[in-house]
């Protein structure tokens, strides 16, 4: 019995996960779909004479590819971390908003992704392990060793980290996808695979 709660508590939590940024998006989108649709699709109607079926959405795919270009460049980089620093001065919008970034980078596709794989390295002291992402490697001059470089995240809020240069030798495998390890690392370790090879 106790089995099968945990079992339902954790597939719960995990469907939360997955829905949240769904939630989310799906919030701003129909922030946009009503705001453009209610104002600029009237006045645009207006102004050509004629009613456009989708106009709305058109609009609302429009404005999210401007934003997307403007995120790329500097000015956009500018304002959106204005944004963002004002976001996380408001307590309730800090969380929703923290908890919209890390599952965005928890669900978003492995190709995208700068972690390459997950591993277990000692962090703080020997016989404790830490999560981490391998996000690269470089070559010791002086020793002629292969470093990995390393992004070990602090939990729940895997924004943060530290970043430690191992050698390869030193790290095990996690058999882990980057999906998987980051939930274990938000959850605080409640949703992770059962198993460590």
């Amino acid at each position: 019995m106790n089995n099968l709660f945990q079992h339902l508590k954790t597939r719960v939590f995990r469907g939360l996960l997955a829905v949240v940024p769904l939630y989310l998006c799906f919030l701003v989108v129909r922030f946009l779909y009503v705001s453009l649709d209610r104002n600029v699709s009237g006045w645009i109607e207006k102004l050509i004479g004629r009613r456009v079926p989708g106009l709305g959405i058109l609009l609302v795919l429009i404005i999210l590819y401007l934003l997307g270009i403007a995120a790329g460049n500097w000015i956009g980089m500018m304002v959106f971390g204005f944004i963002e620093r004002v976001m996380k001065r408001i307590p309730l919008i800090k969380s929703i908003y923290q908890l919209g970034i890390q599952l965005g980078l928890a669900f978003s596709k492995p190709e995208k992704q700068a972690f390459k794989r997950t591993v277990l390295v000692e962090h703080f002291r020997p016989g404790l392990w830490s999560i981490a992402f391998v996000t690269g490697e470089l070559r010791d001059t002086k020793g002629g060793a292969k470093l990995l470089k390393l992004f070990v995240p602090t939990a729940p809020n895997p924004i943060t980290g530290f970043l430690v240069f191992v050698p390869d030798d030193q790290i095990r495998e996690l058999p882990w996808t980057i999906q998987e390890a980051m939930n274990a690392v938000i959850s605080g370790g409640i949703i992770s695979p059962g198993e460590i090879a």
